[in-house]
């Protein structure tokens, strides 16, 4: 089928979210009608108005601005998005767009200022701010907040999730482990990839789970590493089963698949991951791999993850440890916790950051270290998150009109949270280094430092954010979330 034939004469088809035009909500296409006379600047500012977090972990910006931003548009987009609205029923603004391109020559005639990627915000604070630069394109700031908006919630609130699991198990290897730096890396694994409700899903997401932690199975997420923040890798993994390169061998057979997983992978100083609950794990842990497989597990010099699978985490975990230790033995560390000899617990299944909580301090309250468990978080990592998990949003907080700037905001009656701010807002460090959100142009910002740096401007884009930097700054999430994520 020749799609051209659908677009009428002149147009042509673009590419899935390929005219910039075309990313946006349908309503947006009539404001440039809506604001009052004299209208010459749109400023607007995005914020996480709450949640269950105290803090965000802002990241993902630069992917977007790399990757759709930096596109721009051309005469191409404008006939297809003209037709497109025709059809729909909106009163596209051709003209304003034809001149933009003319004056422009493609490029978005505004200004991004925001918080470094990586920073740890508090809520209701702003994390970055965008105006139009050309007052003859005031409309232009609107028109452009749907895809910023999803640009920045999602990646930012999987990264925030993801660091308050480091800060929970942080608090449990600092209470029960010798060696908390050198084990969190690897601690939460992001097994999302299947369940995402995309690719680019799971790769921003599975992305922002790496601001945090080492660990993933997401591929897609390292190809956007690469691409969208020039780190050459930015997660690792190791070879390991899934139920059909077991239950392939057949029931009778389930020891000859773990063993030939101890033969191809299990060499001195390795670690294998071998799920082990395809018919039973209780009997696997008990009979196979601490029976007649447990000389083979220990000669191996391997370590040997074995992987439950199904059942409620918390009790099943416990019971895994249980076993385990009964079969293979642990020693003491020197906070008294046990540690297991040979072998550790990878929980993939039913993982979120409730039940992650409820494993590791059944195992806590039992007397096994944290060190013992690893996660695996898929759906509940990169899918089980919206909008409203920190209650993102958008909102014009101030616009110039002729010479002078107005205050733009927000009340609604039947909810004081969605209040919005009045201003020129922006991310501010007052005299003790702590963040404040102020009107640039009052004399409380005057007093301030802002924590804003431009990022775009009229097509020119700041120098690149390295993901190291990112990852530092971000560090810092595991001391300063709320107490109660981290909390025994």
């Amino acid at each position: 089928m020749d799609t051209t034939q659908s677009l009428g004469k002149g147009a042509r088809p673009s590419l899935l979210g390929g005219n910039l035009l075309l990313r946006t909500d349908s309503y947006k296409v009539s404001h440039w009608k809506q604001y009052p006379p004299g209208a010459q600047t749109v400023y607007s500012y995005i914020e996480s108005r709450g949640g269950p977090f105290s803090h965000g972990v802002f990241f993902g910006l630069q992917a977007w601005l790399r990757e759709y931003l930096s596109r721009g548009f051309d005469a191409h987009d404008i006939d297809e998005a003209a037709e497109m609205f025709a059809l729909h029923g909106e009163p596209f603004n051709r003209d304003g767009w034809s001149a933009m391109l003319a004056k422009h020559g493609g490029a978005m005639p505004v200004r991004i200022r925001a918080v470094a990627e990586g920073t740890v915000v508090p809520i209701r604070n702003a994390m970055l701010a965008i105006e139009n630069t050309d007052p003859e394109f005031y409309w232009v700031t609107s028109y452009l907040e749907t895809e910023l908006l999803r640009a920045v919630w999602y990646p930012t609130t999987v990264a925030t999730l993801s660091a308050a699991c480091k800060a929970i198990i942080a608090r449990y290897l600092n209470a029960t482990a010798d060696d908390t730096a050198g084990q969190i890396g690897f601690k939460l694994h992001d097994f999302g990839a299947r369940g995402a409700s995309s690719m680019e899903s799971a790769a921003l997401g599975g992305l922002a789970h790496l601001v945090n932690f080492m660990g993933t199975d997401t591929v897609i997420a390292l190809s956007a590493a690469r691409r969208y923040y020039d780190a050459p890798m930015a997660g690792f993994s190791i070879p390991a089963a899934e139920h059909s390169t077991i239950t392939s061998w057949g029931r009778e057979h389930e020891v000859d698949a773990y063993r030939n997983m101890l033969k191809q992978f299990a060499k001195p100083g390795s670690v294998v991951a071998i799920v082990s609950d395809s018919y039973d794990i209780f009997k696997a842990c008990e009979s196979l791999w601490g029976g007649a497989l447990r000389e083979e597990v220990i000669n191996s010099g391997a370590t040997v993850v074995i992987r439950p699978d199904s059942g409620h985490p918390p009790e099943v975990v416990l019971k895994v440890a249980e076993i385990l230790s009964a079969r293979f033995g642990f020693t003491l560390n020197s906070k008294g916790f046990r540690v297991l000899n040979n072998v550790r617990i990878m929980q993939g299944d039913g993982i979120t950051i409730a039940s992650l909580r409820e494993c590791l301090s059944n195992l806590y309250h039992n007397g096994f270290s944290a060190e013992n468990i690893a996660f695996g978080m898929g759906g509940g990592l990169l899918q089980q998150v919206n909008r409203d998990t920190m209650q993102f949003a958008m909102k014009c907080s101030a616009m110039k009109i002729g010479d002078a700037w107005r205050d733009v905001f927000k009340s609604p009656i039947g909810d004081a949270g969605k209040n919005s701010k009045k201003g020129q807002v922006e991310l501010f460090r007052d005299a003790d280094g702590k963040f404040v959100t102020h009107d640039r142009s009052t004399e409380a910002a005057k007093a301030c430092t802002s924590a804003f740096e431009t990022v775009y401007e009229n097509g020119a884009f700041a120098p690149s954010v390295s993901f190291d930097d990112v990852r530092s700054r971000a560090a810092v999430a595991i001391e300063i979330m709320e107490p109660e994520w981290r909390a025994l």
